[in-house]
């Protein structure tokens, strides 16, 4: 017999009745989308929504709790406090003060993105001090065709090996941008591979951006890109600004240089983000 004339293992069909047991990490998953959603659950709610046992629950909770993602109470969990403090920015700081705040991390945050992102031909990068270093990396990929807003990323690589793409629009002096329905228009017929996003904050509620002008451009690489990414350093972190531009659920990875706290860490779980901590880069990069 040969290999394609082989007839594929098909496993015994569960009984009536009978439910396939779920993994731990599968189960402490939706407690956090539970407690995400509302706040608290209670042990029998918890088992009968997963179908186990209530003894398997406070194991799950017990286990969580070790890790620093919930708190116990009596018969049940909530968050912990510190999930619940959340900073907020009035005023975006100029790039170049933005570009040396954490100015190692984002490096490093580059750095990795830019090892993601060449293994592609088709490359959406959002403005920002971080997206603007990757830029740097990325520059040399001659496969490359980059399509970005950022005014200073297309000056700043034009002699770039990689072909470099500028939207059109109205032009955001402080920023260096390009924006409005004239860059909307220019991008909404493609389809990139990837899209690199920067944010100015990071919380269970989604991402965020310090200026509405940018939004549009950054949900557009979002909506049109097969592979979403975003880069933000540990400093971010329950964070949030004037803009919220997507929920959890609307981005594929993580990129940043230190693991989150415990409490979004297990969100960005639940929210099945694959988080990518940076290397420390090598000694004189």
């Amino acid at each position: 017999m040969t290999y394609n004339d082989a007839q594929p293992f098909q496993p015994d069909a569960p009984r009536s009745g009978v439910r396939l047991r779920r993994s731990a990490a599968s189960r402490q998953s939706e407690v956090m989308q539970m407690l995400v959603q509302q706040g608290a659950v209670s042990v029998p709610e918890l088992a009968a929504r997963l179908a186990v046992s209530e003894m398997t629950i406070r194991r799950d909770l017990m286990e969580m709790e070790q890790k620093g993602s919930l708190c116990r109470t009596h018969g049940g969990a909530v968050l912990p406090q510190s999930a619940n403090a959340v900073a907020i920015d009035q005023v975006e700081p100029s790039f170049e003060s933005r570009l040396l705040q954490n100015h190692e991390a984002k490096l490093r945050i580059a750095a990795a993105a830019a090892e993601l992102g060449k293994k592609f031909r088709t490359l959406a990068l959002d403005v920002g001090s971080t997206t603007f270093l990757a830029a740097r990396y990325l520059s040399q990929c001659s496969h490359l065709k980059i399509f970005t807003n950022s005014i200073r990323v297309a000056h700043d690589i034009a002699s770039a090996k990689a072909e470099i793409y500028l939207a059109g629009g109205r032009m955001r002096p402080d920023e260096m941008s390009t924006g409005g329905s004239a860059a909307l228009h220019q991008f909404s017929s493609l389809w990139f591979d990837i899209t690199f996003i920067g944010v100015s904050g990071l919380t269970a509620e989604g991402i965020y951006d310090y200026a509405f002008e940018d939004a549009e451009l950054k949900r557009l690489y979002l909506n049109r890109s097969s592979l979403k990414v975003v880069l933000c350093d540990a400093s971010k972190f329950q964070r949030m600004s004037l803009v919220h531009l997507a929920t959890l659920a609307q981005f594929d990875i993580l990129i940043t240089e230190q693991a989150p706290p415990p409490v979004l860490s297990a969100m960005l779980e639940a929210a099945n983000i694959d988080v990518i901590i940076a290397p420390a880069l090598p000694k004189g990069a």
